[in-house]
């Protein structure tokens, strides 16, 4: 984070701008919005600036800057056409410990004025902190379709009930789930219809019907975090990540997508991998049930899906004998994703009719599967975690009737910018995955549809 989004109130509070053309028009129209008390240093105004000071709405000093005339303001912005000029603000402004913004030179800002959609009381801003105003237009116009009017109306009742409802309810976490209910309920859909009288109604009665132990109660969500792209999220895991009061997550889930949990959760790394558990299995299921117990509304969170390979089913079984409130997210599991990404298609009409998911993880040093089932004619088989038995996988295919030259694919972490895909035979596989270093997760498909990788490959993050 390059600079750390901070709203400021400016209201009656003296700002100085320095120069006099359209640039420095702009921002002063966003200090006046901001009810800023606004002083204009340029030897001349451009047409907008000078209708400002004819209404009154600015002081103007026609003048060169000085830096005497940072004395008594909060802030300064510098927007003038002189280079020189703008560096000798930001420099006298961080003398002095100043915050300053200089237009199109973040090098020498302090703080930066971002795109805003304005819904007050509900702002909304967007920075690319510098790198491309232009994006950040383009994602506040985009911003300003998907939140409408009525959103700033909505804001406004909610401010109004804050004190009722904290007077209601006694707790952080109760206010905090009553407020949810609200914003995405019934209430809500008022104020979108503009009755706004109704929706006030039904607020207050919402507080006074309110069920304190109901929203004491905790809750557990089992979510699948999908292969490993936060793209490939769905809206309800998404939804579930930001109501979260704690967070249980495993090795696969990526830090790209626990970033989006709620920022105040508590979290709790809970991995498993190949002869290390962070917690054993039974260790995870009975914190749900103690966390639950506490009130608390547990996210799970599990790479993949959390009912292939995911161990879900075991984890929320204790929840139903115990009576605890959960809820299942699928998730896009690695095969479908890795395999998408890698352009395989699992299955198809010339190579493959059937599909079918084995885990290969070793136990005892050994991989003990159904291969009779797995060298079956027209099927891909998908191996999740394969890659410490693949010479052992590949060998026993072969020893029970699968050509040596059937096609096989080995995708690390796939779905991601680090997405290797390794082809081969059975016959050579394990040993062009020995020529290259590879790490997991990994994923190991096996079938003729392997033969379409380099015709599908559509997402090369590599090239």
């Amino acid at each position: 984070m390059d600079f750390l989004p901070i709203f400021i109130d400016l209201k009656g509070r003296p700002v100085l701008v320095v120069g006099g053309g359209e640039v420095a028009a702009r921002k002063v129209g966003l200090l006046l919005r901001a009810q800023a008390q606004v002083r204009v240093v340029a030897p001349e105004l451009c047409d907008a600036l000078r209708q400002m000071e004819q209404q009154g709405r600015i002081d103007h000093i026609a003048a060169a800057y000085q830096a005497a005339e940072l004395e008594g303001a909060i802030l300064a912005i510098a927007a003038t056409s002189d280079e020189a000029v703008n560096r000798r603000v930001s420099l006298d402004a961080r003398q002095r410990g100043m915050p300053v913004n200089v237009a199109d030179a973040p090098e020498l800002c302090t703080f930066i004025l971002p795109s805003i959609i304005d819904r007050s009381p509900l702002m909304v801003a967007v920075s690319t902190g510098g790198a491309s105003p232009t994006l950040g237009r383009l994602l506040r116009a985009r911003l300003e379709t998907l939140i409408p009017a009525s959103y700033g109306r909505f804001a406004e009742l909610l401010g109004r009930f804050r004190e009722p409802v904290k007077q209601r309810f006694k707790t952080l976490a109760q206010r905090r789930r009553f407020w949810e209910q609200v914003v995405q309920g019934p209430i809500a859909e008022l104020v979108y219809a503009n009755k706004d009288t109704q929706a006030e109604q039904a607020l207050q009665a919402a507080i006074d019907q309110a069920d304190s132990a109901q929203l004491a109660k905790g809750e557990v969500y089992l979510v699948g975090a999908g292969p490993g792209d936060p793209d490939l999220l769905t809206f309800r895991a998404l939804r579930l990540m930001q109501q979260a009061d704690v967070v249980l997550y495993d090795r696969l889930v990526a830090p790209e997508i626990l970033s989006l949990v709620r920022r105040e959760a508590e979290q709790i790394y809970v991995g498993k991998k190949r002869a290390y558990h962070a917690l054993r299995q039974e260790e995870i299921n009975g914190m749900l049930i103690k966390l639950a117990k506490q009130g608390k509304r547990v996210l799970r969170l599990k790479g993949g899906d959390p009912f292939i390979f995911g161990r879900g089913g075991e984890e929320i079984s204790g929840l139903a004998q115990q009576g605890i409130p959960f809820q299942v997210v699928p998730g896009i599991t690695a095969a479908a994703g890795c395999a998408s990404y890698a352009g395989i298609p699992l299955t198809h009409r010339d190579y493959a009719q059937s599909v079918i998911f084995v885990t290969g993880q070793l136990q005892d040093g050994t991989v003990d599967l159904e291969w009779q089932t797995l060298v079956q004619p027209r099927q891909t088989v998908v191996v999740y975690m394969g890659l410490a038995g693949l010479q052992i996988i590949c060998d026993r295919l072969i020893a029970h009737g699968m050509a040596a030259t059937m096609p096989a694919a080995l995708i690390q972490q796939g779905t991601t910018p680090a997405q290797r895909v390794i082809t081969g035979t059975l016959a050579d596989l394990p040993q062009v995955v020995a020529q290259h270093e590879v790490h997991a997760p990994t994923l190991l498909i096996i079938g003729e549809v392997v033969r379409l990788h380099d015709q599908l490959n559509w997402f090369d993050p590599v090239s």
